[in-house]
């Protein structure tokens, strides 16, 4: 399957998330230079201290977060597949260090058996030095590498987004309870 890459400044790009300017990312971008970023994989780091230290992310914090806990770290390597999807309760910012391609698609296209149809996903090229929001409601996941390039990606969350999960597990509903330091729940149908 091919799919066509559209640009950020495409009307279609509205519907997932939008460019933000206005903040001074160079530091952080040359700071994303001395991340590993691994030619056959993709290491995701939800948070990193030396990103987290540099003032851009009070600025971060203070704006974009509402003064709000946050963190910002990374998802660095080298992909070419839509092996999942994934989206949160709050808006995601991307930092493009490198150009790369993100696949997006709407929570509102999700089934009721929880199955997506991966044809409504689209592509969108994010040129090196972009700084954007991927709105809540948007599937996305790791990006896709620029011609088999490694990319690297800031991304900044409110704080404890995306850590291990804690599982009771309620069997007499036969459901899993996975609930994040944040406490917000997912309940997911366990097969018997």
């Amino acid at each position: 399957m091919s799919i066509e890459v559209k640009k950020i400044t495409d009307p279609a790009f509205k519907k997932y998330g939008r460019v933000i300017t206005g903040y001074d990312c160079e530091e952080l971008i040359k700071k994303m230079g001395e991340t590993e970023c691994p030619e056959d994989a993709v290491i995701y780091v939800p948070s990193d201290a030396a990103l987290e230290a540099l003032p851009v992310a009070k600025d971060f914090t203070d704006s974009l977060f509402g003064g709000l806990p946050m963190q910002i770290g990374y998802c660095n390597g080298n992909n070419k597949l839509l092996n999942a999807v994934e989206y949160h309760r709050s808006s995601e910012f991307n930092v493009a260090c490198t150009d790369l391609i993100m696949l997006w698609g709407s929570e509102q296209d999700i089934e009721d058996d929880y199955t997506y149809d991966t044809s409504n996903i689209e592509a969108f090229l994010i040129p090196a030095g972009t700084m954007i929001e991927c709105y809540a409601t948007t599937l996305h996941y790791a990006p896709c590498s620029v011609d088999g390039q490694c990319f690297r990606c800031v991304v900044a969350l409110p704080r404890d987004t995306n850590l291990d999960l804690v599982v009771t597990l309620r069997s007499e509903e036969h459901t899993s309870e996975l609930q994040s330091p944040l406490n917000l729940v997912c309940r997911l149908l366990l097969e018997k």
